[in-house]
């Protein structure tokens, strides 16, 4: 054993670095034959890789989303001085996270907004699909506000507001967690708002089939008769493809029941091709419950995912999409 290391350090014989570490590893394990070992364990990470990977990969966007933690409190601290001054201090700080998202989106995914036109030039509530991540919003709100300026709300789920760190985020994207009277005044100022009314249970039990879960929610529909604004549908195609969740198995929908908590394992991350349809706005009627106008606004999503998405999603399907140009149908 000793000859071995010698050799790799003054020896007549030349050794690639290789073999002397798997020498020196066998000095100090005391494991001999340790090279086959390694081989062993080299062979078995190359077989796993491609099912390690498609669970790395959702990480990308928690990491973008600590990337624009870390810019927040670093444009807060430089412009400390003019918050005082400003009406909003974080126009200059969006204006560059929109630049980052999109830039992600249209790399990643080929990203593309279709239907921009059906927004209003004042408030409205925007009602879409929640695919396993909330990524596709992401990339829409980027797109509005470099393409129109304006910034969306959105609202989401309790367990956003305990993320650690996510306090700054939350404050200068304006994220809401209700309840419906902030929602209201949201709309009142003449913003636009975005809320997915099938939220984390429809993020994460949904699934290739594209189905809607609603249950039989009204509060979004009554929002919009309150503040008196039209209610826009959207959907966003491929989203399921991007990124799954393992929520069709038993025990994964039994724990997200007892806690209530996001617990389903995530995979994906697959660059497929997503697009945004934003369709026609449902006019605000004064006259229409908010049962007939939940149902209409589920009608209108509904209407977007048939006509928009293959149904079963298929992942290659998604992934061949990238290279195929799309008709003008919207």
């Amino acid at each position: 054993m000793t000859g071995g290391n010698e050799s790799c350090t003054g020896g007549p014989t030349s050794m690639s670095y290789l073999t002397c570490l798997t020498y020196i590893l066998e000095e100090w394990t005391g494991v001999e034959d340790i090279g086959d070992y390694l081989s062993y364990a080299f062979y078995i990470l190359w077989l796993l890789f491609p099912l390690v990977l498609v669970f790395v990969l959702p990480g990308v966007i928690i990491i973008l989303a600590y990337v624009s933690i870390l810019w927040l409190h670093i444009y807060k601290r430089k412009n400390e001085i003019k918050e005082a001054y400003s009406h909003d201090v974080w126009i200059g700080a969006r204006e560059v996270l929109a630049t980052l998202w999109d830039g992600h989106g249209r790399l990643w995914h080929g990203y593309e907004l279709h239907g921009i036109e059906n927004i209003p030039q004042g408030p409205g509530l925007i009602v879409f699909y929640h695919g396993a991540t909330p990524v596709d919003y992401i990339y829409f709100s980027a797109k509005l506000q470099i393409m129109k300026k304006r910034r969306c709300s959105v609202v989401a789920d309790h367990f956003v507001f305990r993320l650690p760190g996510f306090r700054i985020l939350i404050e200068a994207l304006g994220i809401l967690h209700g309840p419906k009277e902030a929602c209201v005044r949201t709309l009142e100022k003449g913003h636009l708002l975005a809320i997915a009314p099938g939220g984390v249970r429809e993020a994460l039990f949904s699934d290739e089939m594209y189905t809607i879960l609603w249950s039989d929610r009204k509060g979004f529909a009554q929002v919009a008769i309150d503040a008196k604004v039209p209610i826009i549908p959207m959907f966003t195609q491929n989203v399921r493809e991007g990124f799954r969740t393992l929520g069709g198995i038993k025990i994964f929908r039994m724990l997200y029941e007892r806690v209530r908590l996001p617990l389903v394992p995530l995979y994906g991350g697959f660059p497929v091709k997503m697009r945004t349809f934003i369709g026609e706005p449902i006019p605000y009627e004064p006259n229409m419950t908010a049962e007939e106008l939940a149902a209409k606004t589920k009608a209108a999503v509904q209407a977007l995912i048939e006509k928009h998405q293959k149904i079963p999603g298929n992942i290659f399907r998604a992934l061949m999409e990238r290279f195929q140009t799309q008709k003008k149908e919207d």
